[in-house]
């Protein structure tokens, strides 16, 4: 039977500690906590720290860093992390234009599940989503959980090009690209919000724990705030 949390090495210059095996919030919470809490105490040689569903990453210099002894400490701070400590969820409200080229894969899914397209979009947008981590693409969110009769796998053949703003589902969850990327998600709207600007000292829009509220807006809505965004 597996403890944890556990420590798994990951190469010569990390560790990832797991707190669990399941996609859940109270394991998320208890992961970002913990992130956090390394990231306060500013350990000498770390460089970096990658929280995700129900682990964190420990990167450091192996030639400042003695393994062994700093995995002890990373354990110990572990097992008196709790999730309580990641912090009030901050919320942030997502306007999206549903359908038209901007989802292209709507109607597809609509048909699929046996739902009308204001079916699908009505319990898209009937939930708080959390964002378990990012990753993918800088900014990326994974967010969950969608509710189960609009879920969906992903495509097949992934598109070549997929315009930044595009929301999708690929299984139980949901998320925004961030950039133009390749990507099989199956995209039912687009938002006109920046999710990641690289020109801004604070680059992304997410953090892990946040929770998300989708809301849908209409073809001039979503035109309008292009533009604003644009002369941002």
């Amino acid at each position: 039977m597996i403890t944890y949390p556990r420590a798994l090495p990951a190469g010569d210059s990390g560790w990832t500690i797991e707190f669990g095996d399941a996609i859940e919030p109270a394991l998320n919470a208890r992961t970002i906590a913990f992130a956090r809490a390394v990231e306060a105490l500013r350990f000498p040689g770390v460089s970096d720290i990658v929280p995700t569903y129900r682990s964190a990453t420990i990167y450091f210099d192996p030639l400042a860093v003695d393994p062994l002894p700093f995995r002890q400490r990373l354990l110990s701070l572990a097992e008196t992390t709790t999730g309580t400590t990641a912090g009030a969820m901050r919320t942030v409200i997502i306007p999206v234009l549903y359908g038209w080229t901007e989802g292209p894969d709507l109607e597809e899914l609509a048909a699929s599940a046996q739902l009308s397209i204001p079916e699908v979009i009505a319990r898209h947008i009937s939930v708080e989503y959390r964002v378990y981590m990012l990753g993918f693409s800088p900014g990326f969110p994974y967010m969950g959980v969608v509710p189960a009769s609009i879920a969906a796998p992903r495509l097949a053949e992934p598109r070549q090009h997929v315009p930044a703003g595009s929301v999708g589902i690929a299984g139980s969850q949901t998320g925004i690209y961030p950039q133009d990327s390749p990507g099989g998600w199956r995209l039912i709207g687009r938002t006109p919000i920046r999710v990641y600007d690289p020109t801004h000292a604070r680059p992304f829009l997410f953090e892990p724990g946040d929770g998300v509220w989708f809301v849908e807006i209409d073809r001039r809505e979503f035109d309008r705030l292009s533009a604003q965004n644009k002369e941002a």
